[in-house]
């Protein structure tokens, strides 16, 4: 059966939508001939012509007519997204079979994917752990200007929504199935909260149904269109782990969140750090470090706060050591003590007197009563500025959780 390929998509655009309908996401024939003929004369060959090869893409448009198709999805106002439209994410150009457009739902800009967007991907049987640190994660790179791009499954991938949304970030959802056919369906909810926000995407034509080969083209895309992609919790056979390894492949950064080393989700996290291909995430300032712009995010080295005696030299520290806690003792024993003759002792006691670290008690010393960090009510000290937040989103993504095997 042929028809002909006229009206709406004898356009570039029209073409290219109709494309998603007529081949499955990631088909390298049909990418190499629209890089050689261009998307409509692609289409009017597979629909018009009569090569045997071809027969498999007219059998999958039988019966279905795509100019209805594109017409029902302007009705619905989802936009089609072709490349070199702004609103086009650059990285996907780097892919050996690119999408031939993507499906998009919201307000939500996708051409500056490739400098803002953060992919964050783990389990779907997530731990509470997972979700907390995900959440906030997502939260605190959604407050930094990142955008939060992750498939919206259950687990890990919920956690990373809601965190951005809670402090109103940007966040995108892509989906393995049509715009239009919420997956998972008690994802719904959320999903119609991110298309509000920001935007619902797909490469695959309005009413197609999520399939196992087509989560692993999904996750292609997730992987290319951002600046990098950050995995909390997966096993070792993790769908998310195929999302790293294409991240890894087109030359983006991969960050990974360790877990309990007992922990069958978190081995898969564990194995791209062991093997290098992934850098240690723990907090957002590691994320921000690792993903984040050149200069503008880098952080510091870890150090443990300074103490007054790391600048002491040699014979001072040898004092130090030396001098009692409690009792005081006399210059003689702390001399004994610490292998040092009188004179050098007196001297280094004194240095260390100035400084605030040995008191003298007549003729004997001890070490300094060093003060007690202040405290806000004579409790213990008072959390992280941030850390109200983090037990908000932690706890609003555990109420909102829906975990299930996969």
């Amino acid at each position: 059966m042929t028809r002909p390929v006229t009206g709406v998509l004898a356009t570039e655009r029209g073409a290219r939508a109709a494309l998603t309908r007529v081949a499955e996401p990631g088909d390298p024939r049909v990418a190499a001939l629209v890089a050689e003929h261009g998307p409509q004369q692609t289409l009017a060959l597979l629909l018009e012509g009569t090569a045997p090869e071809h027969d498999v893409y007219r059998r999958r448009t039988h019966g279905v007519d795509l100019a209805e198709m594109v017409a029902y999805a302007a009705r619905r106002r989802m936009r089609v997204v072709v490349p070199g439209d702004d609103d086009w994410p650059i990285g996907l150009d780097e892919l050996g079979s690119p999408p031939a457009c993507l499906w998009v739902v919201g307000p939500g800009e996708l051409g500056e994917l490739r400098e803002r967007g953060i992919a964050i991907v783990g389990a779907r049987a997530c731990t509470t752990y997972g979700i907390g640190v995900a959440a906030e994660l997502s939260a605190g790179l959604a407050e930094h200007g990142y955008v939060v791009v992750s498939g919206a499954a259950y687990g890990i991938d919920r956690a990373a929504h809601e965190g951005a949304l809670l402090v109103g970030g940007d966040t995108i959802a892509v989906l393995a199935g049509g715009v239009d056919r919420a997956y998972p369906p008690d994802n719904a909810s959320l999903i119609g909260r991110i298309a509000q926000v920001g935007a619902v995407i797909s490469e695959v034509s309005p009413g197609g149904a999520p399939t196992r080969s087509r989560f692993l083209q999904r996750n292609r895309l997730i992987a290319t269109m951002t600046t990098g992609t950050l995995v909390v919790e997966a096993g070792i056979r993790s769908g998310s782990l195929n999302t790293a390894r294409s991240a890894g492949d087109h030359a983006r950064p991969v960050g990974a969140v360790p877990g309990p080393v007992t922990s069958r989700v978190s081995a898969g996290c564990h194995e791209i750090v062991r093997n290098g291909m992934a850098g240690l995430i723990t907090d957002l300032t590691d994320a921000l470090d690792l993903f984040g712009r050149l200069g503008d995010d880098a952080a510091a080295p870890r150090m443990e706060p300074a103490r007054p005696e790391d600048g002491l030299p040699p014979q001072d520290r040898l004092v130090l050591g030396a001098l009692p806690l409690r009792a005081p003792a006399t210059v003689e024993a702390i001399s004994a003590h610490a292998g040092l003759a009188m004179r050098q002792t007196r001297a280094s006691l004194g240095r260390l007197e100035l400084v605030g670290l040995a008191a003298r008690f007549g003729v004997r010393w001890k070490q300094a009563i060093k003060p007690k960090a202040p405290t806000t009510d004579g409790g213990p000290a008072s959390p992280a500025p941030n850390g109200g937040r983090a037990a908000v989103v932690a706890s609003h993504a555990a109420d909102s959780e829906v975990v299930c095997d996969g």
